[in-house]
């Protein structure tokens, strides 16, 4: 029985998996350096609209 699974020519899979762990590598800095700005945005508009809406009960309280 011939063994199919073996390797085919000459190729060396090593050049990929540096690239690959580069890649893994770089990919979270970018990320991290995105992540807080989008929570901060998100507690910004919900203080904005807490505010907003304290404020529209109490004109409708005292008028």
């Amino acid at each position: 029985m011939a063994n199919t699974q073996g390797p085919q020519g000459n190729h060396d899979p090593a050049g990929s998996t540096q690239m690959f762990r580069a890649f893994v590598d770089e990919a979270p800095q970018g990320r991290q350096a995105a992540a807080p700005s989008g929570p901060r945005i998100g507690l910004i508009v919900g203080v904005v609209v807490a505010v907003a809406v304290i404020a529209a009960v109490a004109w409708l309280a005292l008028k």
